[in-house]
């Protein structure tokens, strides 16, 4: 597994999986309703901060298998903690794809001297999700009650999850 930007021709494989993920319910506050094109510009250009990056995993023949973008968390005073957001396609979940980019999302964090990484909403009932961070250094510093209603499970929390470079 190779991990490397991701170009405009990444997309067209990274949007089936991003629209099955974000029409789920179950792990992202996005608009269910989105369009593609509103998809493509909030996930390939995740902020109009300089430094920010979009990432795809691909396997030998170069199928992607995931992507994540990342980004600081806010701009100005807040610009020195990074955030990252993470989707790994269905038929690639459990093969350490998410790891991989979560890892090289650390990475990158510290090359580019963030002090911290902070992941502002997690949804607590996505139990893989918060193990593999919880695993990869970050701790839960809260979680706000309610706050992500899950098709499911009803109204839930979501984690604010930490973790210092």
């Amino acid at each position: 597994m190779e991990i490397r930007n991701a170009t405009a021709d990444d997309w067209p494989a990274i949007w089936p999986f991003f629209h099955e993920i974000v029409t789920a319910g179950e792990t992202y506050a996005y608009d269910p309703a989105l369009t593609e094109e509103q998809a493509r510009s909030l996930w390939m250009s995740p902020s109009s901060a300089v430094l920010s990056r979009t990432t795809v995993a691909v396997d030998a023949d170069g199928t992607v298998l995931g992507s994540a973008n990342m980004y600081p968390n806010r701009p100005g005073p807040g610009a020195h903690v990074a955030s990252a957001s993470f989707m790994v396609d269905a038929a690639s979940r459990g093969k350490g794809v998410g790891r991989v980019l979560c890892q090289d999302m650390i990475d990158w964090a510290t090359r580019e001297g963030f002090r911290s990484i902070q992941f502002n909403a997690v949804v607590e009932t996505n139990h893989s999700a918060v193990k593999l961070w919880q695993d990869l250094g970050f701790q839960i510093i809260g979680t706000v009650p309610e706050t992500f209603r899950h098709p499911t499970h009803g109204y839930v929390g979501l984690h604010v999850m930490y973790r210092p470079l």
